[in-house]
């Protein structure tokens, strides 16, 4: 009588049963947030570890006008490369096909149109780091392409899921004061979306949608926008150059709540916790219409500076 090899199906059946790695693949090495993310979803042994995605492959890219970009996307792709074994594909459409996912990470926000144009044609689930784009115009093509080719996606800034927003995020809050780094970036036609989105994105999370107009006063160490809600509410952000830390006010009926924290921008474990369960959900934590109103927010903003800190209604 032959020998029975029950541990071997055993083996193979709990290898079919296992849960398996969401394969994803970044568009974009310019940027310190792909050795970042890729170490907390790569490798097991660091304590910010985030099981269920794996980066498996990227797309170089690169902006040479942008010094911020020119400078670093060789280096963070050789680290990918060498450190992490990421394959590397020489256009967009190719690495598609080899993930189940995609990080667009180009720091540059003027390429994030037409990157993810090749990405939503590829019917690939999309997370698009800050900017989601350099203009309202392009935010909201990004968004009807995706809506037209049935493409779960969805874009934010690292401090919508900070202790320093959910800290002082209230169901009663009056009205929001912000503050944050906002150094500009010539290239981007809205100013504020290359770096003082971060803060953006902050008074959006404790304030909620609605705002209706946006005033801006601008010098060269910093800028002040102020913004009307339709119930009346005010929320307010102060971008600062050249940088600065985090913070926040919360002013609510019977108290006014305040946070600051220089550190509150390098905590990417809250992100990408909610991004491997997009990808494995195919649901946005949050809807995309509250990032394209920032868009609008700052396209507003944009134009009150351009008419010299006048209340603009957002588009």
């Amino acid at each position: 009588m032959p020998k029975m090899k029950l541990p071997v199906v055993f083996l193979l059946f709990g290898a079919v049963c296992a849960p398996a790695q969401i394969r994803l693949g970044i568009i974009g090495t310019d940027t310190s947030h792909v050795i970042a993310f890729t170490k907390i979803l790569n490798d097991p042994t660091s304590p910010d570890y985030v099981p269920g995605a794996r980066i498996v492959a990227a797309f170089k890219g690169g902006s040479p006008d942008v010094e911020s970009s020119s400078t670093r996307v060789d280096k963070f792709a050789n680290e990918l490369r060498t450190k992490w074994n990421v394959d590397f594909f020489s256009d967009i459409t190719a690495m598609c096909r080899k993930v189940d996912g995609v990080l667009l990470e180009s720091v540059d926000g003027r390429a994030h149109l037409g990157q993810a144009r090749q990405v939503i044609a590829a019917g690939k689930p999309l997370f698009i780091d800050k900017p989601l784009a350099s203009t309202l115009e392009d935010a909201r093509e990004i968004a009807r392409l995706a809506k037209q080719g049935g493409v779960p996606w969805f874009s934010a800034s690292s401090l919508r899921f900070s202790d320093i927003a959910t800290s002082v995020k209230f169901p009663d809050i009056q009205g929001a004061l912000v503050w944050g780094p906002g150094p500009i970036e010539q290239h981007h036609q809205l100013d504020l979306s290359w770096y003082a989105i971060h803060a953006v994105e902050l008074l959006y999370t404790l304030m909620g949608p609605g705002c209706q107009e946006a005033s801006r006063v601008y010098s060269p160490d910093a800028d002040v926008v102020v913004g009307k809600w339709k119930d009346g509410r005010l929320g307010s952000v102060r971008s600062l150059r050249p940088y600065g830390s985090f913070g926040a006010v919360a002013f609510r009926p019977n108290e006014k709540v305040a946070i600051s924290d220089p550190k509150a921008s390098d905590g990417y474990r809250p992100l990408l916790v909610e991004i491997v369960k997009f990808f494995e959900t195919k649901e946005p934590p949050f809807s995309n219409s509250i990032t394209l109103e920032m868009f609008a927010f700052m396209d507003a903003a944009q134009r009150s500076r351009e008419a010299g800190g006048a209340p603009m209604t957002l588009r």
